[in-house]
């Protein structure tokens, strides 16, 4: 439905993940793969994984370079996924290891975790997506807008008996500058001379949200509708 220049999106409900979704700076070269989910950069409550079996561990994500075996009867720490590939941290059968091993080699207190892991990652990369691109999108966390927005620029905020939701205003300006057109009377020659610069609104875009979640996004950029997006709902896990 349109709404003058703005263009609106129904609300949706979505579930929030079991722990608030975080992310940092990468700290290391070795942590910027796009293709790569790190986890330490997405759930501030990490990930363990049972070893059910010793399991042949690699350096690289394709399974080219081996570095050893992984010690099967061991709880190890979830670091980094891809949709076929685990990163994990635990004990060798020498010494300690970290590398990428395959989905099979694990086992959870959650029967589905592969199923769930393969849904995290799909949802997180078209999060990195939308941050790297600047938008926004109904099923992500306020610290997700944030990272793609920046901070507010107005915020409201209600407290209900079922928990909190509001508005977040993001408006961004451009500066116009308006100039006059002279003649110098020495030399007959014309010039322009700037005499104000002008704020003009470029794109605006509200936010609203309930327990943290993004549930509806109005948002006009260059005085043209923007095209509404929305994304996998986050998942509640079991570990």
């Amino acid at each position: 439905m349109q709404l003058g220049r703005l263009t609106m999106i129904a609300a949706v409900l979505v579930v929030p993940l079991q722990g608030e979704i975080k992310r940092v700076e990468r700290k290391s070269l070795l942590d910027s793969d796009p293709t790569v989910v790190y986890l330490d950069q997405t759930l501030k409550k990490p990930i363990d994984l049972q070893v059910a079996k010793d399991a042949p561990v690699f350096s690289d994500k394709e399974g080219k370079q081996r570095l050893g075996t992984l010690k099967g009867n061991q709880t190890v720490r979830l670091e980094a996924i891809t949709d076929k590939i685990y990163r994990v941290r635990g004990q060798g059968t020498r010494d300690g290891i970290a590398g990428w091993a395959a989905p099979w080699a694990f086992s959870s207190t959650d029967p589905e975790f592969v199923s769930h892991l393969k849904s995290l990652y799909d949802r997180q990369i078209q999060i990195q997506n939308l941050i790297a691109r600047n938008q926004v999108a109904i099923g992500m966390t306020l610290d997700e807008v944030t990272l793609s927005k920046g901070k507010p620029t107005k915020t409201t905020t209600r407290k209900t008996a079922t928990g909190e939701s509001g508005r977040w205003d993001f408006i961004e300006y451009e500066d116009v500058k308006n100039y006059v057109t002279e003649v110098d009377r020495a030399t007959g020659n014309t010039y322009r001379r700037l005499v104000s610069v002008t704020r003009v609104e470029k794109s605006k875009s509200f936010v609203e949200f309930e327990n943290d979640v993004v549930t509806a996004v109005e948002e006009s950029e260059d005085h043209q509708a923007a095209k509404s997006r929305i994304i996998i709902p986050p998942l509640i896990f079991q570990w």
